[in-house]
């Protein structure tokens, strides 16, 4: 399938907002609970204790900080970059957990911590995290997109007419 150069841009619009959009959502669940975050977090069983709590308090300002930035439409290229890195790490957790026979929530947009065997949704999760993976990773390739306040806009491609630019 062929996309229109002019679709390109606009394509890249609805990646950084759906991106972002979902980033900053993540985050902004996480904040009013720091316990719960802290639970979701240690309910992995990957990092030492010492680790648990900055990594359970940081992780949604990370989320919020690079959700905004793509949905501002500013560093946009580093914003996926970090987006990307982000959502492998969500998705190996994620898998490693399943793989381990882990019995929790992933936490993702809250919540999280040690759920019922039937409660847990590893295969849908790992899904719309590869899903995401493989937005963040084009949006990194083509960054420029319509609606973004960092940058030149994306222009279309000006055709030669007899000679002339």
């Amino acid at each position: 399938m062929d996309i229109p150069r002019t679709a390109l841009p606009w394509l890249a619009t609805a990646a950084r907002l759906l991106l972002g959009g979902v980033l900053v959502v993540a985050g902004v669940l996480k904040l009013p609970d720091p316990a719960e975050a802290v639970r979701a977090v240690r309910a992995y069983r990957l990092l030492p204790e010492v680790l648990v709590g900055p990594v359970a308090f940081g992780l949604p300002v990370v989320e919020i900080a690079v959700g905004l930035a793509l949905l501002a439409g500013v560093f946009v290229r580093t914003a996926a970059v970090a987006a990307a890195v982000l959502v492998a790490l969500f998705t190996a957790a994620v898998a490693s957990a399943w793989a381990r026979g882990l019995q929790i929530d992933c936490g993702c947009f809250g919540g999280g911590g040690q759920v019922a065997a039937e409660d847990t949704a590893y295969p849908s999760e790992v899904l719309r995290d590869a899903a995401l993976l493989l937005v963040a990773l084009a949006l990194a390739r083509r960054p420029r997109s319509r609606l973004a306040l960092g940058g030149p806009p994306a222009a279309p491609r000006q055709r030669e007419v007899a000679g002339v630019r």
